[in-house]
């Protein structure tokens, strides 16, 4: 294996007692072809890493997204840079988050469509699913898409990785494998973990997060999904597609708790619909062991009930990635929501930065790819900084249908003291959504009133994650709703309900004072 710049060759040694001191070897199971290929890429056994020459520009700890686009970034540049991971590179999102999540919805997706193939005219047969081809896929994909995110593209890159436990010695130093890397400036980039409730009985018994539920190789009879928001309610709805019989648990009384009532309504009656359980306003009591599999107790409208289940899926929420780090040895201070930054990203020690979910509260793999490149700007060069509070960041929750927000909701504009207006479009008044079968869903945009500035908008649609960034755009560009009616959209689309929003606007332009001086004038032109 050649060097990466900044290292140089270990005497033999010296090599040994590296590899002996270590960390140990990753497995992730099932070990088989699909994850030897994946831990391969993203912790190879046999890596040695480099032997730290000089004061490094930029030295990252944590190698999920943020961290492998800033150091992609900075290395592109010609900045000398260090990433340090101590698990597997990729992260949550390509090992147990989005990459192999949206594997696995897609196959229940696959499902959903069979089901509703009847309206189409459309028989078939009942359908038949195999899980265990459905996870080997999810893991063959998550395989393929490692090359990416491997320590081999990074050494090419011209990045020094190094694998192992990395923590801050000075304010300026950081050790990993006993050795001292010494920056000029810093980035946190560690993460966050699934949180567990501390509910009685709860790890005696066992349970899944989306840290181990893709380990899974047979399907879960019954399943109680603990969390109803965007995690929970993607997963129970794909498992139920798949065959389990799925209870859907939250202390809050609506799917998706955060979301537009109008939209988590849509999704909640879906669910409904597709056979899932839903105990919305619940509180748990405790887990218990028994011998048909595993008991939840809980408590709904102020009667007292029980489920047996034999498995549990945890999804309420993430906890930041702070242990080990050893931020008091660099001077930055934190809280239990993860590191203290500004708005421009920087801690409490000006050359050491933080992004992604250890520091953001949008917890989603664009928005730390964002705040990398924020930060990259920041870091590295003089002159103006970029700052968080200016990004406009959207999100989309994977459900069938899916729901996307960005901006504000109505509630927080008016929290804020913002008078808005608000238009709707329902997809069942498109075209393309009655020919699809898809009317079940609706763009809805909020603009400043007395103006066509767009504060946020929803949209539930199917593929409601790639009609949000036209009004993503319009926002970034400060283009208003009178701009939209001036895009054309190919018809038919389910994205024309924009312009149909847009026209709606352009409508209450049309004041009772202006109809009459058409009128004239038209009359006039006659």
């Amino acid at each position: 294996m050649s060097t990466s710049p900044g290292s140089q060759m270990v005497p033999p040694v010296e090599r040994e007692k590296r590899q002996a001191d270590s960390a140990p070897s990753v497995e992730v199971h099932p070990m088989d072809e699909h994850n030897r290929r994946l831990v391969a890429n993203v912790h190879p056994p046999a890596w040695q890493n480099p032997v730290p020459q000089g004061r490094y520009n930029l030295v990252i700890i944590g190698g999920g997204s943020a961290g492998l686009v800033a150091a992609a970034g900075a290395a592109g540049l010609g900045a000398r840079v260090a990433l340090v991971e101590r698990h597997l590179l990729g992260g949550d999102c390509l090992n147990v988050g989005c990459v192999p999540s949206k594997v696995l919805i897609r196959s229940a997706r696959a499902v959903g469509d069979i089901a509703r193939a009847g309206a189409l005219g459309i028989q078939v047969p009942p359908v038949s699913v195999d899980f265990a081809a459905v996870m080997e896929r999810v893991r063959q994909v998550r395989a393929a898409i490692s090359d990416h995110d491997s320590v081999w593209r990074f050494q090419r890159l011209g990045v020094d990785v190094y694998l192992g436990e990395g923590r801050f010695s000075g304010p300026d130093t950081v050790t990993v494998d006993g050795q001292t890397l010494r920056f000029q400036k810093a980035l946190i980039a560690t993460g966050s973990r699934p949180m567990v409730l501390p509910i009685p009985g709860l790890a005696e018994v066992g349970y899944l997060t989306n840290e181990t539920l893709f380990e899974l190789t047979s399907l879960p009879r019954r399943l109680a999904v603990i969390g109803a928001g965007p995690i929970g309610a993607e997963l129970a709805q794909a498992f139920r597609r798949f065959g389990s019989q799925v209870i859907l648990f939250d202390i809050l009384p609506q799917v998706l708790g955060r979301e537009d009532p109008d939209a988590a309504a849509i999704i909640q009656n879906v669910f409904v619909a597709e056979g899932i359980q839903l105990a919305l306003g619940a509180q748990i009591q405790q887990v218990r062991p028994d011998s048909q599999g595993k008991i939840i107790d809980y408590e709904l409208d102020g009667r007292q009930a029980s489920v047996t289940v034999d498995e549990i899926l945890v999804a309420v929420g993430r906890t930041p990635n702070l242990e080990g780090l050893n931020l008091e040895a660099a001077g930055i201070e934190y809280h239990k929501k993860g590191v203290q930054v500004s708005d421009t990203l920087q801690t409490t020690n000006p050359n050491v930065y933080a992004a992604g979910d250890i520091a953001l509260p949008y917890q989603f793999t664009h928005t730390a790819d964002a705040a990398a490149r924020l930060v990259l700007q920041n870091a590295l060069f003089p002159g103006p900084k970029q700052k968080v509070s200016a990004l406009v960041v959207p999100w989309c929750t994977y459900t069938d249908p899916e729901v996307a927000h960005v901006g504000l909701y109505e509630k927080q504009a008016q929290e804020q003291g913002i008078p808005v207006e608000t238009y709707v479009q329902p997809l069942g008044e498109t075209d393309r959504g009655r020919a699809d079968g898809e009317t079940e869903g609706f763009v809805k945009v909020h603009v400043r009133k007395g103006s066509d500035r767009i504060l946020g908008a929803t949209i539930v649609a199917r593929h409601a994650g790639e009609m949000i960034n036209e009004i993503t755009l319009a926002m970034v560009t400060g283009a208003g709703l009178k701009t939209l009616t001036r895009v054309i959209h190919p018809y038919p689309t389910q994205a024309e309900a924009i312009r149909k929003v847009a026209d709606a606007y352009n409508r209450t332009r049309l004041t009772p004072v202006l109809q009459r001086i058409l009128r004239a004038w038209f009359a006039w032109r006659r």
